[in-house]
């Protein structure tokens, strides 16, 4: 009886092809789990968006938005970093081809675009707060420093992550741990502009 049922199983597994078989690759769990990890932070800003929309007509006597926002810097701010995701997407092109001088160039003009979208974002917060209405003032500005704090925050993390990752490029050169690293960031990277393309237009130009 054991013979028979070890037969079968031997049957059965010779017909599933062999890349099939086994544990998955190390790049598809990779794949996999940065994707979950990407729908969590998309919950994630799917509640601050939540909260903002509920909130933000709430300004306790204060200033409203319309008032605060000054948005042509905020597309200036928008700019740089669209562009970033333009110089992600040709050092990702290079990855994949193995150049490491364009991968450098591109991920490196990448790092400048986004630390020069995150200053003038601190400028603009730190611009708000000196007029009084720092995030304790109404509820509609705790929503709005949440929600855009959030992303800074995220892009924060992103720059100091392609820092790391442009030091193991130096370091250990296009090993498959690196590539994929740089695939995860580049999904990263065009997740916060996609989120806020999303800020831009409910935040700043819904202002009322």
């Amino acid at each position: 009886m054991m013979s028979a049922i070890a037969v079968s199983q031997r049957a059965v597994e010779d017909d599933i092809p062999l890349s099939m078989r086994g544990p998955a690759p190390a790049s598809v769990v990779a794949g996999f789990g940065f994707w979950l990890f990407l729908l969590s932070d998309i919950i994630l800003f799917a509640a601050f968006f939540a909260a903002y929309a509920v909130l933000s007509g709430e300004t306790a006597g204060g200033p409203s938005g319309l008032s605060l926002f000054h948005k042509q810097r905020v597309f200036i701010e928008t700019l740089f970093l669209l562009f970033s995701s333009v110089t992600c997407g040709f050092g990702s092109l290079a990855v994949q081809r193995g150049n490491r001088p364009r991968t450098c160039l591109w991920m490196i003009a990448t790092l400048l675009l986004g630390g020069v979208f995150l200053a003038l974002e601190l400028t603009e917060f730190s611009g708000i707060v000196a007029t009084g209405a720092g995030p304790s003032r109404s509820a509609f500005l705790s929503a709005f420093f949440a929600l855009v704090g959030a992303h800074g925050a995220h892009v924060t993390f992103g720059l100091a992550w392609l820092v790391v990752m442009l030091l193991q490029l130096g370091t250990f050169g296009f090993e498959p741990m690196v590539r994929r690293r740089f695939v995860c960031f580049a999904l990263f990277w065009h997740a916060l502009d996609i989120v806020w393309v999303g800020v831009f237009t409910i935040v700043y130009l819904g202002a009322r």
